[in-house]
């Protein structure tokens, strides 16, 4: 590989691992440089790009160990592909167990204690330890208003159809991004989303004195939890 500036080019530095970024085939390589990484453990194992996943059900001191081993393995596979982990990245959670045990990851600078951790961002969504979707419906809703916000101070006025424009293609997405993976099945996350939906709904001219299912009706809206029911049915329909 090379630097090249301007018609100015840096001499040719020969690479021994990796895959170049932003090249078309880029992650067709990478996927086949890692494609071997499931085969080396013994747990359970998720991989989405460079984002991997190992779990174990914990039930003993033995199914720890089975899961340190694991770790182990893949700092092994590591040091074999020269495509090394970055220990502060990665860390512990443990959802519904009560047996506490350590786990270590070696690195450049020697072995260390895996940080554990109750809520992580995966793939744009905020996982916790109790499996519960009140941080992912808080942070989406946070999302969607500070948009929200900037469309109220850029248009004085907006009609129907230049709402719905509006809404849906940038403040409705943030609040059903991945929605099938974190759907709100308490009262208080339902109305933390549908609160977003009401506010953006009273924007519209001629509006704010209606009620938030007049204001729907009139712009031909449903609530946000009936669209989520309708996909769930939709996909269902499609699975029979």
């Amino acid at each position: 590989m090379r630097v090249g500036d301007r018609g100015s080019y840096s001499t040719w530095f020969e690479m021994c691992s990796g895959v170049p970024q932003g090249s078309v085939l880029g992650p067709i390589l990478f996927l086949l440089y890692v494609n071997d990484l499931p085969d080396w453990i013994k747990c359970s194992m998720r991989m989405f790009a460079d984002d991997t996943k190992i779990w174990n059900v914990i039930k003993s001191d033995s199914d720890c160990s089975a899961l340190q081993m694991d770790i182990d393995v893949l700092v092994q596979w590591s040091h074999k592909w020269l495509l090394h982990f970055n220990s502060d990245k990665c860390k512990v959670m443990s959802l519904g167990h009560s047996v506490h045990h350590d786990y270590f990851m070696t690195d450049h600078s020697g072995s260390h204690i895996m940080s554990r951790t109750s809520e992580e961002k995966d793939l744009g969504i905020f996982i916790t330890d109790n499996l519960k979707p009140s941080v992912q419906c808080t942070k989406a809703a946070a999302r969607a208003r500070s948009i929200l916000g900037m469309v109220r101070r850029n248009f004085k006025r907006l009609d129907c159809e230049d709402f719905l424009i509006i809404y849906k293609t940038y403040i409705r997405p943030h609040l059903e991004y991945a929605i099938q993976a974190w759907s709100p099945f308490l009262q208080k996350d339902i109305q933390c989303l549908e609160s977003v939906q009401g506010a953006a709904t009273r924007l519209i001219s001629g509006f704010k004195k209606l009620s938030y299912e007049e204001r729907l009706c009139a712009a031909g809206l449903t609530t946000l939890e009936v669209r989520r029911q309708r996909g769930d049915l939709i996909e269902c329909y499609k699975l029979l």
